[in-house]
């Protein structure tokens, strides 16, 4: 493994090591104006949601690396403590990307990318008009991390105004994640897209205490079949399936692979194991459960 001290590095390559970490990085899209009312637009992936009550959002426009010199968002919610954060998906990336070009002051990102300016409803910068989600905020506090260049300035921002398109809900005025088709930052030019084969879900712990890894019998934790993220899933269940349901899973799904194989016990085990990996990707936990403990059960 290659350890590495911070101090040790330049600071373009511990930037670059700590971006192809940290990833994808969600962008705030933020559109802020000058005191003359000039409205600038530009993208950070230092950026994310910290409270929901206060709403809280927080993103970064650093210090340039090459130069120490700031950012005009960065003195635009310095002088108008107003910002609105657009989110970034698929269909304007290419958009976003060109408005982190350093174009002069003055210079209207809006025009340059072609993105349509909206006027918002409580704050002073304008909307992105392609944004599927666009959020208003007034600036609490502006936090300067250092003065040197790669250092970030933390933009605290309380979203007072939410909209967001009809386009991206559900049925139950939720956001799709996969209509919303949001893209996220990577190292380098590297981005990824929340979308496909790209999403999946995982049942969260939230009102449920699972078993934990260290209750699953020694034979399937040490499988050499099954991965971590599956001994995860089966970790996650509070209570393991009961033996009648064991025993009607072996006759109705398991009993030819269990004549089969009669006479050969470790080709079964490994069997029920390659059957139970596949009920896990595919979300079938309690079917999983039942696979595996069928080949101890009777």
């Amino acid at each position: 493994m290659l350890t590495l001290d911070p101090k040790d590095l330049p600071v373009g390559k511990l930037h670059g090591y700590l971006l192809g970490s940290v990833a994808p990085r969600p962008i705030a899209f933020a559109s802020t104006i000058d005191e003359d009312g000039n409205a600038n637009l530009a993208p950070f992936s230092f950026f994310n949601i910290f409270s929901a009550n206060p709403p809280i959002a927080i993103f970064s426009p650093a210090r340039r690396g090459r130069d120490n010199t700031t950012k005009h968002t960065f003195e635009n919610v310095k002088t108008v403590p107003e910002v609105v954060i657009n989110v970034v998906n698929y269909d304007i990336v290419q958009q976003c990307s060109l408005a982190s070009t350093d174009f002069p002051e003055g210079v209207s990102e809006f025009e340059k990318t072609g993105l349509t300016p909206v006027a918002s409803d409580l704050v002073k910068p304008p909307r992105v008009k392609e944004s599927p989600v666009q959020m208003e905020c007034k600036v609490r506090e502006v936090i300067e991390l250092g003065t040197e260049g790669g250092a970030g300035n933390l933009v605290v921002c309380e979203v007072i105004k939410i909209h967001i398109s009809e386009s991206v809900l559900d049925e139950n005025n939720h956001i799709d994640p996969k209509k919303i088709d949001l893209v996220g930052r990577a190292g380098g030019n590297f981005y990824a897209r929340a979308n496909g084969s790209a999403l999946f879900e995982v049942a969260k712990p939230l009102t449920t205490i699972g078993i934990g890894v260290d209750q699953i019998p020694e034979d399937i934790r040490l499988s050499n079949i099954l991965t971590g993220n599956h001994l995860g899933q089966l970790g996650n269940v509070e209570q393991l399936p009961n033996e009648t349901d064991v025993n009607d899973h072996k006759l109705m799904e398991l009993a030819e692979l269990f004549v089969d194989l009669e006479d050969d016990q470790q080709k079964l085990e490994e069997e029920l194991h390659k059957r139970a990996a596949n009920y896990l990707n595919d979300g079938k936990v309690s079917e999983a459960w039942m696979t595996l403990l069928s080949f101890n059960n009777g």
